[in-house]
């Protein structure tokens, strides 16, 4: 741990240690750069109790297919971002299986078909089955559900065991190269550092932390979620419109007679409440996820009611399941529900300030947006990176920030 008057020196330091911090911090280090992890409690805040859905085609909204493009190229990055690892795929919890996408009602069937047309439109493969294919493909499933869909190309991984391979392929990375720090630095960031103080549009030069030590860098990438907007230093003007989104979720052991409980990924409109059943290989079925912009991270009575009541909607063996975990968490979304990714203007129409990436604002796809997360940030430390993603800087919010920027 970092003395109170230690500075250390790095090439890249990344502020926050979820799944997109971390999954940037591996790319960068990979890259050839030293890196340091500020965080006081790594992989604990939506990244544990994130279900894993790699679900480009059924996450599709209306009004959000700009958005598809970049998960749909993160999506195409996943098997080789997790060769990169060491790992392989059961070690991450990595599985191909499909999902099926299920309507319990005729006003849910209505929305589905709606979405199908949608994600033809875009060139997307989602399968029409009957009630009678579904289960056979589920043989749980209930016989009451009105439509059914399959989409072979949405797969899932286990953001527990991701991130915990992630850390300890850094610091194996590290050990290997004779780092002089260890990667992770257990303490709280508390502001940016510039070249010339009290200019918040100057070159960020490093990170103060909590305890007192600084961490020099060339690079810094604020990818701490929700607490982005509030980190000291930041520029002036920057507009980060963060907003909290809280959800339950539920970890569930199906009892030896019922495993396998499910073979791939349930997805259902209930009533239009969306939920989901995420089958792991050890047993277990998360099963979540309620979604509300108001109190704070403490599931509620009401919520978790919901799910299992919706749960049992599709599946009506979930009421044999035990309940092993209640989680709530908070991810931090957009007005778009696009993430903020990018450098960030000096002033309307200026350079981009120097040493300075923001990572944050994924919303329901931080998971599924690491491998190109961390893919755009290489590019950006060498070059002004892909031009198709400039339409996610993280300015675009700002009055400051010239029309030219976001033009894809």
């Amino acid at each position: 741990m970092s003395g109170p008057t230690e500075t250390r020196s790095v090439d890249v330091a990344v502020i926050g240690a979820g799944i997109i911090g971390l999954g940037i911090a591996w790319a960068a280090a990979r890259s050839g750069r030293t890196v340091a992890v500020i965080d006081p409690a790594p992989a604990q805040g939506a990244t544990y109790a994130a279900a894993g859905m790699l679900a480009a085609v059924s996450e599709l909204h209306f009004k959000e297919e700009e958005l598809l493009k970049l998960t749909l190229k993160s999506a195409a990055l996943y098997p080789g971002f997790i060769a990169s690892l060491g790992a392989d795929a059961a070690a991450v919890g990595f599985r191909t299986p499909g999902t099926l996408v299920l309507g319990v009602d005729p006003a849910d069937s209505q929305a589905l078909f709606q979405l199908r047309e949608l994600q033809i439109s875009h060139g997307l493969q989602v399968t029409s089955f009957t009630v009678r294919e579904a289960r056979a493909h589920e043989p749980l499933l209930s016989p009451n559900i009105s439509a059914a869909f399959r989409i072979q190309q949405d797969h899932q991984v286990d953001p527990r065991l991701l991130a915990a391979r992630l850390q300890a392929a850094l610091a194996e990375l590290a050990h290997r190269n004779g780092w002089a720090h260890q990667p992770g630095i257990r303490q709280s960031a508390l502001c940016l550092l510039h070249k010339m103080p009290g200019d918040s549009r100057s070159r960020v030069t490093g990170v103060a932390l909590d305890d007192g030590s600084t961490v020099a860098a060339t690079e810094v990438i604020v990818a701490n979620a929700g607490a982005a907007s509030s980190l000291g230093g930041m520029p002036d003007d920057l507009a980060l419109p963060l907003r909290p989104v809280h959800g339950d979720i539920l970890r569930l052991r199906a009892p030896g007679h019922l495993q396998p409980f499910l073979n791939e990924t349930v997805r259902g409109l209930v009533r239009g409440v969306p939920v989901y059943l995420v089958p792991r290989s050890d047993g277990t079925v998360v099963l979540g996820a309620t979604q509300r912009e108001h109190g704070t991270e403490t599931a509620s009575v009401g919520g978790v009611y919901q799910l299992l009541r919706d749960g049992q909607a599709l599946v009506p063996a979930v009421a044999e399941l035990e309940l092993i975990e209640v989680t709530a968490r908070a991810r931090p979304g957009t007005p778009d529900n696009a993430p903020l990714l990018g450098r960030v203007a000096s002033a309307a129409g200026g350079q981009d300030i120097p040493g300075l990436i923001v990572a944050t604002g994924f919303f329901r796809h931080g998971v599924l947006l690491t491998p190109v997360a961390a893919e755009i940030c290489v590019q950006l430390f060498d070059n002004s990176g892909d031009s198709r993603w400039q339409r996610f800087r993280p300015d675009r919010f700002s009055p400051l920030i010239s029309k030219e920027h976001t033009r894809a």
